[in-house]
């Protein structure tokens, strides 16, 4: 890692850079109509009462370069916790300075540290260039499972003992 390069946690301070970071991957992910966070619900959700994540700052030259956003889960096979990586994002202008594998490195850390049973994340399948990075450091896709997700209304109905059938 070059000295150039610092990875910190975050800080309460750091919300809306965290915000812009999150925007910055929905522009990308071209999901930008999805993306509703707010400083004020990111402050709650990671600093508040019950932190729900946590994150990790990566910056150049003390700039704020990128982050990764990630939480604990558990296998009931392994019974162990893991880290999910939520999200993993570096600035367009920062991309080719090994920022992204650092906070994978990281995170691979922190996941050994808490001695956690696996580092698993998700990727857009039409993404190939993070497909690519990703394989090129070992990670292996998960095509047995398929993600099924509720939400919005659905979730709200399923809540309430789902849909009658």
């Amino acid at each position: 890692m070059t000295s150039s390069l610092n990875i910190r946690p975050a800080t309460g301070q750091d919300v809306s850079v965290i915000r812009e970071l999150i925007e910055g991957l929905a522009d990308y992910e071209r999901l930008r109509h999805e993306c509703v966070a707010t400083d004020a619900l990111l402050e709650r959700a990671l600093f508040g009462a019950r932190p729900y994540a946590e994150v990790i700052i990566a910056e150049w030259e003390g700039e704020v370069a990128g982050f990764a956003l990630f939480f604990h889960n558990f296998s009931t096979f392994l019974a162990r916790p893991g880290i999910y990586l939520e999200d993993l994002f570096v600035r367009p202008t920062f991309r080719g300075k090994g920022i992204g594998k650092a906070l994978l490195v990281r995170l691979a850390a922190l996941a050994v540290e808490r001695e956690c049973g696996r580092l698993e994340w998700s990727v857009l399948d039409w993404n190939v260039d993070a497909i690519g990075f990703y394989e090129k450091l070992g990670a292996r896709p998960q095509d047995e499972w398929t993600v099924y997700r509720v939400t919005g209304d659905a979730l709200a109905q399923l809540a309430t003992g789902g849909p009658e059938s």
